[in-house]
Order: structure tokens, then C-alpha cells, then sequence
């Protein structure tokens, strides 16, 4: 076994970029292969010479980068108003165990709620507008961020808190000083993995209308 593929090896950037570039030409030298070597139907799938070239007529004759826009500004409209809600109710759950004890139950419940499921009630109370569409990707990630964030806030290190109180720092200070910075990375990282999945939301809001 080389090195290189020793378990755990660090790659260089150059071949870390190399292989991932690599493994879209052969997925795309794949997919050449069979669709046009005639192994499957253009029924079942097309060629990519003809993906080109009807992404070519969707940018070029039917605006397509209109809708892209559209898509991207309610899933980044719905991601931002559950992003304001969520982090600060997380760091609430996570700092203050009442809060906590009041919110998680509901929180925990309403999580597991798939977000097509309330779609018929946002019909109702919101049309079938962007107002409808924001709210769907709110509620798919509304939830997720609050639990995900206190989590992360109630893991922080009680050694570091009572360091902070032996230094005469009071409950307000150690939120401000030592919680949230301590979590502001893994806060960071449960937003991005959230935006992802906000773009699956999307798609189930735009099917709507």
C-alpha cells in the first residue's frame, strides 16, 4: 500500500483537485458511452450533447435565469427569516435549562413534521404566492437550526464557564462571552448544512405553483 493511500492521509490541494475533477470526467465519459453508443434510449436518458444544448435554449429563448433567481431568492428569503428565529431560541435552550425544559417538547415534536405536510394549512393562510413558498422552507428549517443550536450551546466546555465565574462574570456575561463564541463555529456549520437542505424544500413549495 502507498502512503498516499494510507487510512487517514492527508492529499496535497493540487490532487485533492485533481481527483475530484477527475471523477466528473469519467462520470460524464460514462454517461457519453452509453447514451450515445446506443445502450439506452433517449427516452430514459439523454446524451449530454443534448443537455447542453437544451440548457443552451433554456438561458438563451425562455429566461431561464429568471427562474433560477426566483429559486434561489426564496430558498435564501425562507433561510434568513428561520435563521433570525431559530439561532437566538437555540442559544436560549442551550444556555438556560427552563427554557430548555418549556421549549424542547414542542420543538422536538414539530422537527420531525415533514414540511409538504403543512402545506395544505399555508394554502389556506397564505395563498399559493411567495408568501406560501418563504414559509415552507421557514418551517423545514426552522426547527432544525433551533435544536441543532442548543445542542451545540449546551455542549460547551464547564470548565471554561466556571473559570468565567471565578473572574466575576455574571449569567449575561457568560452567554456573550463564553457560550456563543464557543459555539460560533459549530453554529456556522449546522447553517450550512441547513441551507442544504432548504433547497430541498423548494422544490416542494414550487411544485404548489
Amino acid at each position: 500500500m502507498t502512503r498516499s493511500m494510507a487510512p487517514l492521509e492527508p492529499v496535497g490541494a493540487r490532487a485533492r483537485w485533481l481527483l475530484g475533477v477527475g471523477f466528473f470526467v469519467l462520470f460524464v465519459a460514462v454517461w457519453a458511452f452509453f447514451t450515445l453508443g446506443g445502450f439506452v434510449s433517449p427516452t430514459f436518458l439523454a446524451s449530454p450533447v443534448t443537455m447542453v444544448k437544451e440548457a443552451w435554449l433554456l438561458f438563451t429563448e425562455y429566461n431561464f435565469i429568471h427562474d433560477i433567481g426566483m429559486t434561489v431568492w426564496r430558498v435564501l428569503g425562507g433561510f434568513v427569516l428561520a435563521t433570525v428565529v431559530a439561532v437566538p431560541l437555540g442559544i436560549a435552550m442551550g444556555a438556560y435549562k427552563p427554557v430548555e425544559a418549556f421549549l424542547e417538547p414542542f420543538v422536538s415534536f414539530c422537527r420531525y413534521l415533514p414540511a409538504s405536510a403543512f402545506i395544505p394549512l399555508l394554502i389556506l393562510w397564505a395563498g399559493i404566492g411567495e408568501t406560501q413558498k418563504l414559509l415552507v422552507i421557514f418551517i423545514g428549517s426552522v426547527f432544525q437550526i433551533i435544536l441543532m443550536v442548543a445542542v451545540i450551546v449546551g455542549g460547551a466546555r464547564k470548565d471554561l464557564v466556571e473559570a468565567a465565574y471565578t473572574l466575576g462574570a455574571n449569567s449575561g456575561g457568560i452567554v456573550k462571552r463564553v457560550l456563543i463564541p464557543g459555539a460560533a463555529p459549530g453554529i456556522a456549520e449546522t447553517l450550512r448544512l441547513v441551507l442544504g437542505w432548504a433547497w430541498t424544500y423548494v422544490i416542494v413549495a414550487e411544485l404548489i405553483g
